[in-house]
């Protein structure tokens, strides 16, 4: 997880909440602090600042040049937050401590989002006219929203579903450093005693008339003043020889000049912009164990006020007596109440507990509880998963939830219109062929059709011959004029080589049709489909492809051969159209099963994963496409041309407006390579692989409610119609076991055939 911190405040600028938040948040995940932009007229292009800090954290500070307008801008910002994340981890978790980052930061993909709002912006001098604006979407687009005081959280928990305020911590051990023996900074050392101290930004939210009150009225006492000067005209400060601006300093330094005073000032106005604050200060101060006199700020008078270490005063006269009873009880020993009561108040409090109860919440959004319950949950979208799901909706009237871990649904038949407007399949070409009705009549509910027979031609050595193997194919490389079907038999039995036992797939061809045509098409093919010779297949590889002594060059035979006319994502889409049933995508099963409630589990997944790969994993092959659009209307005479010479990496082309009858200027293809990684698409059949997944089924098996469904669950190839028999048979077993009325932990799983 990666945490993106959006914030108004610079790292180095004075170090508060965000420092405090982000530096513990980074001890679990890495977090990048955001700044606001730096513009210059030395910077010619735009450009992001990089610098860590501390260990996980990333301050990202971005240049852009003069003379960009506020749209420009916020592009330009958009590009360089990109590229920042473009290799960082996922999920990403967004912090916002201003609503004027949104504009370029909006787009992107939060697991949560988070709105820290420590301060009422829009009170604070030249606070931009769109904040308002800008902050009502932030609201809108926030899971959690924080507050940095509970006055805060007054004025903002009507706006939002889920508003929790974390009132300012305190890093105690920090600052109690300050009550330790220690020498005085060198810039402080020769100011009079005592000292009155404040250290945190000068800004319009100090009250500066009364800062020269207490100077005016105490001569003999110092006041000094640590920090920034902000938003303020410097000339506009009180000057008093008692008075001493020592500027910025680190927050490792302020327990050493805290160390130095007598009491602690707050000398906030009482204006807008100090309505909702609530100062760090006020716990830093108590403890390093210093008396502390403020303004009356709310929440420190809410949160501070009885206690006997913090005066507070309105005007003044008031605020200097104030000051006077501070400082007698600053010169009471060590252990006098007043400090241990303080000490008492700040027991409870440390930044660690804040962000501990911040985590808890950001973990609730990320993982809700269960909310809903569903009498079944299909894992899987594609076509085991998705007719499982239909037929226990519409048929057994259940309630279904189906997820998958890809953001689509129709598993690999997934076809979608590419940008030259062709409809194209993602994971490679799949014609629908099948000589059962029964199967047709049911798909028929979700689709017309689109006839289509598919045919596949083999290049051999630039020469393009008909695959299957027919007679065509023989007379065109043989150079000979085969004329019928008695006379192309004769050839092939001339060529075929006696095996006595047929056990693989090299036997299977080399006993058919020779050894020279098993090396020309099956040979050198099968060793880049499967990454292993023929030879050490399972015969049934070899055997699914017919050798014909006819002319028909037709790649099936079967009685129905069609495309579904709007396509297979459509026809999923109908089938999953249903009021009881739910689709979750982009998501894995082990996530939905911990928010989720299911009485019974279709899973169509890999049946080793199922069961955590308790006997190991069972091998796949995989696929790698390259899809191309070309500028030409037409590339290939057919839909399909095979490789299968080893020289070339690929195993096919596919040109897919073959098949789906379109017409276009021009032309989608795919390159299909195989891959020893990846998505599992192909069971690898070998007798040690059918003998563990015999292994998994017998847990299959024994696992009460739990139905394995397709191909990755059962471990065998299937064509697609097969797919969808295999589905319909297993729902008619499964409710027909229900209808007897066994309970349902007499049912045992189902594993298909």
């Amino acid at each position: 997880m990666t945490l993106m911190c959006f914030s108004h405040l610079r790292w180095d600028f004075v170090f508060q909440r965000p420092q405090h938040l982000m530096s513990r948040f980074a001890y679990r995940q890495p977090v990048t602090f955001w700044e606001e932009p730096l513009v210059s007229g030395e910077t010619a292009d735009a450009w992001l600042e990089l610098r860590t800090p501390a260990p996980q954290i990333t301050v990202a500070t971005p240049h852009l040049p003069e003379g960009l307008t506020d749209a420009e801008s916020q592009v330009t910002l958009r590009h360089l937050l990109d590229a920042h994340l473009s290799d960082h981890a996922e999920p990403l978790v967004t912090w916002y401590y201003t609503p004027m980052m949104l504009p370029f930061s909006r787009h992107l993909q939060a697991v949560c989002t988070i709105y820290d709002c420590m301060d009422e912006l829009a009170n604070f001098r030249f606070a931009p006219p769109q904040l308002a604006e800008l902050e009502a979407e932030l609201f809108e687009r926030a899971d959690l929203v924080f507050t940095g005081g509970y006055s805060l959280y007054e004025a903002k928990r009507a706006r939002h579903p889920a508003v929790h305020a974390f009132p300012s911590s305190v890093d105690a051990a920090h600052f109690a450093a300050a009550r330790l023996p220690g020498e005085d900074p060198s810039d402080q050392a020769e100011l009079a005693r005592p000292r009155f101290g404040f250290y945190g930004v000068i800004d319009e939210r100090m009250d500066l008339a009364l800062l020269a009150a207490v100077a005016d009225a105490h001569p003999d006492w110092s006041l000094v003043l640590v920090g920034p000067v902000v938003k303020i005209d410097p000339a506009d400060l009180p000057q008093r020889p008692n008075i001493a601006y020592l500027g910025s300093k680190a927050y490792g330094e302020l327990p050493h000049y805290a160390r130095g005073w007598d009491v602690a000032l707050m000398p906030f106005a009482i204006n807008p912009s100090t309505q909702f604050i609530s100062p760090t200060k006020t716990p830093e101060y108590l403890a390093a164990g210093l008396p502390v006199v403020s303004t009356p700020i709310i929440d420190v008078v809410r949160h501070y006020g009885m206690l006997d270490a913090v005066e507070i005063a309105g005007n003044p006269e008031a605020f200097v007596a104030a000051c006077e009873r501070a400082l007698s009880r600053a010169r009471a020993p060590a252990d006098a109440p007043w400090r241990a009561s303080a000490d008492a108040c700040l027991a409870d409090l440390s930044w660690d507990k804040v962000v501990d109860a911040m985590l808890a919440l950001i973990e609730e959004v990320m993982t809700p509880l269960p909310t809903r319950h569903y009498d079944y949950l299909v894992v899987g979208a594609g076509f085991a998963g998705a007719v499982m799901a239909e037929r226990l909706a519409a048929d057994g009237g259940k309630r279904v939830l189906v997820i998958d871990r890809r953001d689509h649904i129709a598993g690999n038949a997934y076809d979608h219109y590419d940008e030259a407007g062709i409809l194209v399949h993602r994971y490679g070409p799949h014609i629908f062929h099948t000589n059962s009705q029964d199967i047709v009549d049911y798909l028929s509910r979700f689709t017309r059709w689109h006839p289509y027979e598919h045919r596949v031609l083999a290049d051999v050595d630039g020469q393009q011959v008909p695959m299957p193997i027919n007679r065509d194919t023989l007379n065109s490389l043989y150079g000979l004029a085969l004329a019928d079907e008695a006379e192309a038999e004769a050839f092939l039995e001339s060529q075929a080589e006696p095996v006595e036992t047929i056990r693989t797939s090299a036997d299977v061809v080399i006993s058919k049709v020779g050894r020279h045509l098993y090396e020309t098409f099956f040979q050198g093919y099968t060793r880049k489909q499967w990454g292993m010779d023929p030879s050490e297949l399972d015969k049934s590889v070899t055997a699914r492809v017919p050798t014909r002594t006819n002319t028909d060059d037709r790649y099936f035979t079967d009685s129905f051969q069609a495309m579904p006319a709007e396509g297979y994502t459509a026809m999923f889409a109908a089938m999953l159209d249903h009021p009881l049933i739910d689709v979750e995508l982009g998501v894995t099963f082990e996530e939905v099963a911990a928010r989720v409630r299911y009485d019974r589990l279709v899973f169509t997944g890999p049946i080793d994963e199922y069961f955590g790969h308790r006997y190991g994993k069972l091998p796949y092959r995989s696929l790698e496409f390259r899809h191309e659009t070309r500028a030409t209307e037409w590339l290939q005479p057919v839909a399909v041309i095979n490789y299968p010479s080893e020289a070339v990496p690929y195993t096919r082309i596919t040109e897919y407006k073959h098949l789906t009858g379109q017409s276009a200027a021009r032309t989608s293809i795919t390159y299909e390579y195989p891959s020893a990684e990846g998505d599992p698409y192909y069971p690898i059949p070998r007798p040690e692989n059918a003998a563990l997944f015999k292994r998994y089924e017998a847990l299959a098996l024994g696992t009460p409610d739990v139905l394995f469904v397709g191909r990755l669950a059962t471990y065998r190839y299937y064509n697609m119609d097969q797919v969808v028999g295999q589905a319909l048979a297993t729902y008619r077993r499964h409710m027909m076991q229900l209808r007897t009325a066994k309970p349902a932990h007499d049912i045992d799983a189902i594993a298909a055939e």
